[in-house]
C-alpha cells in the first residue's frame, strides 16, 4: 500500500520525510495510518494549480508633501 508521511520516519532501508509518498506491506502502511504517521495516496492523484487573484496596492512612494501650519516664508 502507498502512503504519504505526516512526520518523519527512519529505517534500516528508508528515512523519510513529511510529504514523502512510498510503498509498504499493507500490515505496516495500517500500522502507520492508525499511529497517525501516515495517509494511505490515492491510486490516481491529480494535482491542480489554482490561480489565486493578487490585489495591486498603490502606495506613494517618497517624502509626503508638507506644508508648514506656522506658514513660515524662506522670503522673510
Amino acid at each position: 500500500m502507498k502512503i504519504r508521511m505526516l512526520v518523519g520516519l527512519a529505517g534500516n532501508e528508508y528515512a523519510l520525510s513529511p510529504g514523502d509518498e512510498r510503498e509498504f506491506p499493507d500490515k505496516e502502511a495500517i500500522r502507520l495510518i492508525d499511529a497517525g504517521y501516515a495517509v494511505p495516496v490515492a491510486e490516481q492523484r491529480v494535482e491542480r494549480a489554482l490561480a489565486v487573484p493578487t490585489v495591486e496596492r498603490r502606495t506613494k512612494k517618497g517624502k509626503p508633501d508638507v506644508v508648514s501650519a506656522e506658514g513660515n516664508d524662506a522670503t522673510d
